[in-house]
């Protein structure tokens, strides 16, 4: 096991062997870590926290911080994070509170760009992107394959769909929609679909003209939200990625960003 000699790693702590860790680390009590992690120098993880395989921890990122939440109270909350991760400078991901079910998940094959902040009982799903200082508050879910551009925020309890793309500088405080492209300059707006995104993931042009298609009668129809969904209905098998639209507007507590 590599581990500098001056990196403060508590007994309790489970590292295995293939793991590297950096100058002046410090890793706290119940923390573990999966195989082939790299922290590379001053990342500060405290527990409860459980850590999947070949993550990358840049320097000064805090993991599985307190909640920044004024009604925690010291209760046992805990953080998990899955596999193949990077994880940059000056990231922050907190653990979860007792209101939020106790726990922060954030899965596997994500980059966290360098000042990102993740709070308590967020949910951060496979695949997805944080550009330069994002910000998650509390009970934000981010689906997989979706972008977060650099600088934006997406308020408590908002849900981020899959493979959408906010960009940068966005103040988010309704749901954004499933494939969208979504950004502000000074109100927010969904413009249309993630067509280049798409393609780059493997859409053939049938998937991404059905999507298309949904974007315009939700958004360019001059139907409101429940006409557009009964009218998406009507005409029939639309795919998967449609009905997966239609459930996301169906589900949504905040309301959807159009």
């Amino acid at each position: 096991m590599s581990i500098h000699p001056t990196a403060v790693v508590h007994e309790s702590a489970r590292i295995p062997e293939s793991c590297e860790i950096g100058p002046f680390c410090v890793i706290g009590a119940e923390v573990e870590l999966g195989q082939s992690c790299r922290l590379d120098s001053h990342v500060a993880i405290q527990g409860p926290t459980k850590i999947g395989g070949n993550n990358r921890f840049f320097p000064f990122c805090s993991i599985g911080m307190a909640p920044q939440d004024i009604s925690y109270r010291g209760e046992p909350t805990r953080l998990e994070i899955g596999d193949d991760n990077e994880i940059r400078e000056f990231v922050t991901i907190n653990r979860g509170t007792v209101k939020g079910h106790g726990v922060t998940r954030v899965g596997s094959h994500i980059l966290i760009m360098a000042y990102s902040h993740i709070a308590h009982d967020c949910i951060v799903g496979d695949h997805t992107m944080m550009a330069n200082a994002a910000t998650l508050a509390g009970h934000v879910t981010i689906e997989e394959w979706a972008t977060v551009g650099a600088f934006s925020a997406v308020h408590q309890f908002c849900r981020v769909g899959a493979h959408a793309y906010i960009g940068g500088g966005s103040i988010v405080t309704r749901d954004v929609l499933p494939f969208s492209k979504t950004a502000s300059e000074r109100n927010v707006n969904a413009y249309r679909a993630n067509a280049v995104g798409l393609q780059r993931r493997g859409f053939d042009e049938t998937r991404i003209a059905r999507i298309n298609h949904a974007f315009k009668v939700l958004l360019t129809s001059k139907l409101n939200t429940t006409q557009a969904l009964e009218k998406l209905r009507a005409e029939g098998d639309q795919g998967e990625d449609v009905a997966m639209m239609i459930r996301f507007i169906e589900s949504a507590e905040r309301g959807v960003i159009k």
